[in-house]
Formats: C-alpha cells, sequence, structure tokens
C-alpha cells in the first residue's frame, strides 16, 4: 500500500470546470447530497478547498456557510486546511469534495477537521474511485500528469479506517457515476456502484467509543466468575 502522505504537492483545481466533465461530476454529487442537507443542524458549516465551496448547499439547515481554501474566488477564509484558523470545537460541520485527492498529506487535514468540529458533528468526504474508468486511465502514459486522473484515488476501504481510528461513525458510504460523461441515471449505477468514478462518504463524529476493550472484557471476565464460584460454595449446605 502505498503511503498517505507524499513529499510533493498536487495542484488542485479551483474550479470543477477545470476537470473533464467536472459539471457532470459535481451534478452528481449535489444530487447525492441532497436528501442529507436538510438532517444537519448546527450554526457553522466550513467548505474546504475550491472543488467544496462550488457545492450547493442551500437546502442545509446550517445557515452560515463559510468557504475556505489556499486559493480560488468566492473565499471567505484564505487559508491552509492543514492548519485552519478556527478554535477547538467550534463547527458543526465540514465538507470535504476530492479535497484529500489534492492534499499530500490527508492525514493532517483529518486530524485538523477533527480538531474544529463538535462533538457529533457532520464530516462529509467525496473522492475518485481508484476502481473505475478514471483508475483504469491513470495507467496510460499520456494521462498521468493531467487532470484528474494526477490525482490521488484513495479506496473508500481506507478513508473508513482513517475516520475509524478517529473514532468516527459513518452513516453513509456510496459510489456512483460509472460513466464519467453522462448526465443520466443509468442501470449501470444501480448493478454496478462498485466501478462508480465518484465516491461519497458521510460520517459524525463520536466521543463514546464505538468498540469495547476487549482487553477490559477479559479482566472483568474472571473476578465475575470467582465472586459467582464464591457465592455458590458459600450457599452449599454442609456434609
Amino acid at each position: 500500500m502505498k503511503p498517505a502522505q507524499i513529499s510533493q504537492p498536487i495542484a488542485a483545481p479551483s474550479s470543477w470546470a477545470e476537470l473533464p466533465w467536472g459539471e457532470y461530476y459535481r451534478e452528481a454529487l449535489e444530487q447525492h447530497l441532497q436528501p442529507w442537507w436538510p438532517k444537519m443542524f448546527g450554526f457553522h458549516l466550513l467548505k474546504l478547498g475550491g472543488l467544496s465551496t462550488e457545492i450547493a448547499t442551500n437546502q442545509c439547515a446550517i445557515s452560515h456557510q463559510v468557504n475556505v481554501s489556499s486559493q480560488g474566488e468566492n473565499l471567505h477564509v484564505i487559508a491552509d486546511p492543514r492548519q485552519l484558523p478556527f478554535t477547538a470545537k467550534s463547527v458543526d460541520a465540514c465538507l470535504l469534495a476530492q479535497t484529500l485527492a489534492y492534499s499530500a498529506d490527508p492525514h493532517r487535514i483529518l486530524r485538523e477537521v477533527d480538531r474544529v468540529l463538535i462533538d457529533d458533528g457532520w464530516l462529509i468526504l467525496s473522492g475518485f474511485n481508484p476502481v473505475s474508468l478514471l483508475g483504469a486511465a491513470r495507467l496510460l502514459p499520456g494521462l498521468r500528469r493531467r487532470q484528474p486522473y494526477c490525482s490521488r484515488m484513495f479506496s473508500q476501504t481506507r478513508i473508513i479506517d482513517w475516520l475509524s481510528l478517529l473514532n468516527y461513525e459513518v452513516l453513509y458510504c456510496h459510489r456512483f457515476q460509472v460513466f464519467p460523461w453522462s448526465r443520466k441515471k443509468s442501470g449501470w449505477n444501480t448493478h454496478l456502484p462498485l466501478f462508480g468514478c465518484l465516491g461519497l462518504i458521510i460520517a459524525r463524529k463520536r466521543t463514546i467509543p464505538l468498540t469495547l476493550n476487549p482487553l477490559k472484557r477479559r479482566l472483568v471476565k474472571p473476578a465475575l466468575s470467582r465472586a459467582l464460584g464464591a457465592t455458590k460454595s458459600y450457599r452449599q449446605p454442609p456434609g
């Protein structure tokens, strides 16, 4: 497995229009996010990265929405996503549309987002699927330096592993847009979602551990067994 952190940064597009079929990607992503926006409540929504700022979020119940990126247009805050100028636990939701795909250190971005998110805050992640037509096209030498083939394509399983280490509960995980050049809903998205070019993960930050510590369970069980055994021998009649 390739390391998540690399030495050289990747040039990130500031608009979906800079990507081949980028508007189709944006429309498909907005369509899958539409039923989730009314479920999110709070005071502040961060949209990290130039592509995130162009995602329509007018149906989101969070009214104060802040566009954050190191470069681009229509920004409210110019900052590096790895060093956000916000206090800890001050943000209710974060949208990262392809942000990890153009990051040299995605772990650092996730840790920074985790710092600013409140408990039970929402995290929305999208990225390119390596097991798709886009991933297959990266094998062609002439395309590896072009957009979006030059981006980093992490599998959803790998991203979910990163989120589990930060104690996030994944509520939704889906792949779609099998054919990047199509705006229509096709049967391929229904029958072969594994090969969708886009992947979407919606998760929430949890404070209570999602799994019990097996070591603690092993330590407690013998003590209970001995106590029960002593009780049985005490109650046993003599002779």
